[in-house]
């Protein structure tokens, strides 16, 4: 029995903020650059959930960032990512990358590509503390997850064989095939879900790509009409 009530609240991707800087079309969750709302200014430590699409041989030149939890997630194309820390690496379709900021850090994000358009989320959760060196994974979440309808991805003590960040939640990445089903659990009362692909029903809500959903309390039943992937913020 479901003993902490559910409140499920839809933010539709037609709904998100939208830049469109020639190279760069990005749509944002969260209030970002020069979009502001006081409704959506982040869900607890979640901060930025931008979808962006990246032109043929265009990117993001490099820039500077401190005190910030950052996670990339090809959906398709490459996205080539070079860094202070000396890390130089091009990300593929299905790969996810982690980078703490920590006291500060410089990095680029470029499209090695001179034909096909780069489509990725960027996603920025905010640290616990302050600082620290900066750190840096990444590895191939689609192997990573295979066969597991949620895989736990990030989390605060790295278990389960999750990346330890400086933010006290928990990613997870969810795979459901159609006419799947999922029950998850958490002792965590906030959640927010970002639906990559396919649909979901929660709730009585369906969900499209690009909708998002702030859960509080028990996380509720999932439904998936085709197959879906989706990435779980327990906050």
């Amino acid at each position: 029995m479901t003993t902490n009530p559910v409140r499920v609240q839809i933010r539709k991707a037609s709904d998100r903020f939208h830049s469109n800087h020639g190279w760069l079309d990005s749509f944002h969750t969260f209030s970002f650059g020069g979009h502001d709302h006081p409704d959506h200014r982040g869900f607890a430590s979640l901060r930025v959930i931008n979808d962006d699409t990246v032109a043929p041989g265009q990117g993001f030149g490099s820039h500077p960032h401190n005190s910030m939890e950052i996670f990339s997630y090809v959906i398709s194309g490459e996205l080539e990512h070079k860094d202070s820390m000396g890390n130089g690496r091009t990300i593929k379709a299905g790969e996810f990358q982690y980078m703490s900021a920590g006291s500060g850090v410089v990095h680029s994000e470029f499209n090695p590509s001179p034909d096909n358009p780069v489509h990725f989320l960027q996603i920025w959760l905010q640290p616990g503390n302050p600082g620290g060196d900066p750190r840096y994974h990444d590895y191939d979440l689609l192997a990573h997850a295979a066969g597991r309808p949620l895989t736990l991805i990030a989390s605060p003590d790295g278990r389960e064989d999750s990346i330890a960040i400086r933010t006290d939640g928990e990613i997870h990445f969810g795979h459901l095939q159609a006419g799947e089903s999922l029950a998850p659990s958490s002792t965590r009362k906030r959640h927010w879900i970002h639906l990559i692909s396919g649909a979901l029903t929660i709730e009585g809500e369906s969900l499209e790509p690009g909708d998002g959903a702030a859960i509080e309390g028990d996380l509720p039943h999932l439904e998936s009409s085709e197959e879906s992937s989706f990435f779980l913020f327990s906050l």
